[in-house]
């Protein structure tokens, strides 16, 4: 597949974990144009875009993507050949108590930004619309549960047991109908579970290392023993900026870590670094506390990315226990130097966070 060349990108979501990682990959990779359209609600982090301000190739606009018309304002105005949407709501738990909004934001929203897109797309000379992409970043959810063997692939069938993995599974569907009966070149990104830098701490590994810091109880669901596969988010956006330059149209992508935790190894791996680096005569690991499991936790979850590997090249580049270790790092840092994003307090005032593991 011949690489497309990246001038003009729309991203959605832009200032959100995922998403801010890959506005600040593409501005340091690449000359492209990058319009980061967020509606900024409590997952929506300006502080991670700090390097991209002042850069002449940057843009942002608050808006949300349910705007139908902001969008399509934008995409003509910066002349897009690129739409990149990570905009969503992503937290399982919170789509359990709250699963309209994630169907606003996800399904909704998704669709108007696909309406948006096809209409600035069927109005683009033949060469330009040949060139443009639309990539929908969604979940390993989408596919529900796996027992202990097994891996999904592009081909397995949608299976979602949680309000999220339903709203990401929708919004899949209609990007491939949209390509099947509109011809809208959508290509579509299931990745496994990221971590890194700008995570907010309601995520698994930003929460157990700032409550780890302030000596508050490690909540694990059940008995920890549910599996995921983890990748660093560096690698992830690599791999979508992959798929944006030589993905095939109409295709699923799996973008997986090949790295498999249990949810307790995980919180016990995050222990031994912090203990490490502690004043605190107890050990870390003291602070585990098993709770009442999730409603419909799903088991297991794990990628064959064989596809991405062989047709586009892609491969990972930071190891996980490596990656672990610098996250642990950067959270200890900013969590002592009293930033905002990982200040433990001051997001249990904000959002309500008590037990989420």
């Amino acid at each position: 597949m011949q690489q497309r060349p990246l001038r003009s990108i729309l991203v959605t979501g832009g200032a959100g974990f995922i998403g801010s990682e890959f506005v600040r990959q593409t501005l340091r990779t690449s000359d492209a144009l990058v319009v980061n359209l967020d509606k900024l609600t409590y997952a929506g982090n300006l502080g991670a875009l700090k390097e991209c301000a002042g850069n002449s190739r940057y843009h942002f606009v608050q808006g949300d993507i349910t705007d139908r018309e902001l969008a399509r304002s934008l995409l003509q105005t910066h002349e897009c050949d690129s739409v990149v949407n990570f905009a969503a709501e992503s937290h399982v738990d919170r789509s359990i108590g709250q699963p309209l909004e994630f169907t606003r934001t996800n399904v909704l929203g998704t669709c108007e930004l696909l309406d948006a897109s096809f209409g600035y797309w069927r109005a683009l000379p033949p060469d330009r619309a040949d060139n443009f992409r639309f990539v929908q970043i969604s979940t390993d959810e989408v596919y529900g549960s796996l027992g202990t063997e097994g891996s999904f692939t592009e081909t397995s069938p949608c299976a979602p047991n949680s309000p999220y993995s339903a709203s990401k599974a929708a919004a899949d569907h209609f990007a491939r109908a949209y390509f099947q009966t509109y011809g809208l070149p959508t290509v579509i990104a299931r990745a496994s579970n990221n971590y890194g830098p700008f995570q907010q701490p309601e995520k698994l590994i930003p929460l157990m290392i700032v409550n780890a810091l302030e000596g508050r109880p490690l909540p694990v669901y059940g008995d920890g023993s549910n599996v995921r596969e983890w990748l660093h988010v560096c690698d992830f956006c690599a791999a979508v900026t992959r798929i944006l330059e030589r993905g095939e149209v109409g295709e699923t992508y799996n973008v997986g870590g090949n790295c498999e935790r249990s949810n307790l190894e995980i919180v016990q791996s995050i222990c031994e670094v912090v203990d490490r680096s502690s004043e605190s005569g107890s050990p870390a690991t003291e602070l585990i506390e098993f709770v009442a499991d999730r409603p419909g936790h799903d088991f297991r979850y794990a990628l064959e990315s064989s596809k991405l590997r062989g047709e586009l090249g892609w491969q990972t580049k930071i190891e996980f226990e490596d990656g672990l270790a610098e996250t642990i790092a950067w959270y200890m840092d900013r969590y002592k130097n009293q930033d905002p994003l990982v200040s433990g307090s001051l997001h249990r005032q904000r959002l309500g966070l008590e037990r989420k593991g």
